[in-house]
């Protein structure tokens, strides 16, 4: 039985930290009681209050651990596994941070550390199967369309976060970065929208975001790569407002007594507008396309819905067992290696690949393969 910590005790870290006790002794972190105070009475799981972005109360927090998650918010997250690594801990991060997690390869090695960022399910799932048909054969493109959205459609935003909104706020903002006919090129988030049919679901829109990230680096062979979030229609509409009229802005400005930016008020209230209840259903949809230059296009498709009977997020249940997928893939000896490792590292190791995917149904977590030659 391995002793882990889960840094951040949000949707998603506590999936993960549910997940990892039925095997696991595990410790849950996050500063505030509230998400801490669901989890007390779990078999094989403790909780701590602490901040994580105080250096000396992650060193605290992980000095018994042999295992490390990353959970937290993406602001923070490049700061706390960069400290995880040099503390010597093993670990697996899916907070979503804009640094390159692979610039930390050689700090990795240095401290004889198994490191593995973005492994959630986009990013993370879709760049493993990736990494699997890729280190099989030639592919000449990868597209991923991903999203997770309430059940309800309401007015006025047609969503709500099922993770941290300040990162959700980030999809909005940060460039997405594209390969176009061998070309990398970066466009506007929210631009190139298009409108996507789903079976069970409906229409749906989507829209540029920066979800490639490592495989720009990884893959530089693939001709055209291409990564977009789905939200229901009029969403992004919504948005492109709430950012033209400057709501997304960084610049410190005077309100009353005190000096704030808009997008510091702006996560705020979306923090409020766009929680979900205890019992709330959501859904996350899915579909990756490859085609190989032998054998033709192999798409994946994933539609999952909320756990009623456990109360889980299906974004929350995704995310978190992609992750935990991983980690046991390291606790079981079949993942090893000192390094910072991206998840199309892992699917092109098949044992590995094979073990999360089993690891993924045993959960009820599906992907659907179809293949069809071009």
């Amino acid at each position: 039985m391995a002793m882990i910590t889960v840094l951040g005790g949000g949707r998603v870290g506590g999936a993960i930290a549910r997940d990892l006790a039925v095997n696991h002794k595990v410790m849950l972190v996050d500063k505030d009681s509230q998400p801490l105070d669901r989890l007390r009475d779990y078999a094989n799981l403790s909780v701590l209050q602490a901040n994580l972005s105080d250096p000396d109360a992650l060193s605290r927090a992980v000095h018994d651990a042999q295992w490390v998650v990353g959970a937290v918010p993406g602001y923070m997250g490049f700061a706390v596994f960069k400290q995880v690594i040099e503390l010597g801990k093993n670990c697996v991060d899916i907070s979503f941070f804009p640094e390159d997690g692979l610039s930390l390869d050689s700090l990795a090695k240095e401290r004889g550390v198994c490191a593995v960022f973005d492994m959630g399910v986009a990013p993370g799932l879709d760049h493993l199967l990736l990494g699997y048909h890729r280190a099989r054969g030639p592919v000449k493109s990868f597209r991923c369309l991903v999203g997770g959205l309430p059940e309800q459609r309401t007015w006025p935003f047609y969503y709500k976060a099922p993770f941290s909104p300040v990162d959700v706020l980030q999809e909005y903002t940060r460039p997405a970065r594209m390969r176009q006919k061998g070309q990398d090129v970066v466009i506007p988030a929210l631009s190139d929208t298009e409108y996507v049919e789903f079976e069970g679901i409906g229409t749906l829109e989507a829209f540029a975001s920066d979800g490639l990230r490592s495989l720009l680096h990884t893959m530089p062979d693939v001709e055209s790569l291409c990564e977009k979030t789905l939200r229901y229609p009029g969403h992004v509409e919504v948005i492109k407002m709430l950012r033209a009229a400057g709501f997304f802005s960084e610049e410190v400005i005077p309100v009353g007594d005190c000096r704030v930016s808009p997008m510091q008020i702006t996560e705020q209230v979306l923090a409020q507008q766009w929680g979900f209840a205890e019992s709330e259903a959501d859904f996350t949809v899915m579909r990756v396309e490859i085609e190989r230059a032998v054998g033709g296009v192999v798409r994946y498709t994933m539609a999952d819905r909320f756990d009623h009977e456990n109360k889980i997020l299906s974004m929350a249940r995704t995310t978190g067992f992609s992750c935990t997928a991983a980690l046991n893939a390291m606790i079981d000896g079949i993942f090893q290696g000192a390094g910072v490792f991206a998840p199309e590292h892992l699917g092109a190791q098949d044992d590995i690949y094979h073990y999360m995917m089993a690891y993924l149904n045993n959960r009820e977590v599906y992907l659907h393969r179809h293949d069809a030659d071009t």
